[in-house]
């Protein structure tokens, strides 16, 4: 059986990551900073840049839910993936919690979401971040997933128990909605992590 780490555990796609993990009775480990808030008993407490070769060498998926809000700490949005992927056993697979900014507006891959009229100015700087991130996981090397949510990505929403993936363009439902429950989301991925797709992409989930 693969053996599953799901590193910055602790915050709400975190969680709810773990929770889905657990539930399908995976072996699962977490590495939070701080006291374990997770329902997983196998616990590493150290933060993610103290994180070495020989406390990852044994877990066959690693999960990155990572996320920095402070103006200061934005640029760990990269400098994150590039320790996990400098550490990571070598067959190892990682699987990021990616942001929806960066999903592009169409096939031209040239605009982002993050550029388009009507994008919140308060979340630009976060939405850089992590593209950034994302150019940067692409020139790693690693066997890496990036999965982007929604751009409603609510936190507290229902499991409705279906979602849809789409690639790197941003999609919405048939009534223009672009929305996911962290739920849904953490279904969608878990289900990539435990199957053998989208491996080096960056996948997109919705309603």
């Amino acid at each position: 059986m693969n053996k599953f780490l799901v590193v910055a555990a602790n915050g709400k796609a975190g969680q709810k990551i773990v929770t889905e993990l657990m539930a399908r009775g995976l072996d699962v480990t977490v590495a939070v900073r701080q006291a374990n808030k997770t329902q997983a008993s196998q616990v590493i407490i150290k933060d993610l840049f103290d994180l070495t070769a020989a406390d990852v060498s044994n877990f066959d998926v690693v999960i990155d839910a990572f996320g920095a809000w402070a103006p200061e700490a934005l640029p760990q949005h990269t400098s994150s993936l590039e320790h996990l992927a400098a550490i990571l056993a070598p067959n190892a697979r990682l699987l990021v919690v990616g942001g929806a900014g960066s999903l592009y507006l169409d096939a031209s891959h040239t605009a982002a979401l993050k550029d388009s009229d009507g994008f919140p100015e308060a979340f630009k700087p976060l939405a850089s971040a992590m593209g950034e991130g994302l150019a940067r996981l692409r020139t790693l090397d690693v066997d890496w997933t990036y999965l982007s949510p929604a751009a409603d990505f609510v936190a507290d929403g229902e499991k409705k128990g279906h979602y849809v993936i789409e690639g790197e363009v941003f999609s919405t439902d048939d009534n223009g909605v672009s929305q996911i429950s962290y739920a849904d989301y953490a279904t969608a991925l878990v289900d990539i992590a435990t199957s053998d797709n989208y491996h080096k992409a960056r996948v997109s989930v919705r309603w």
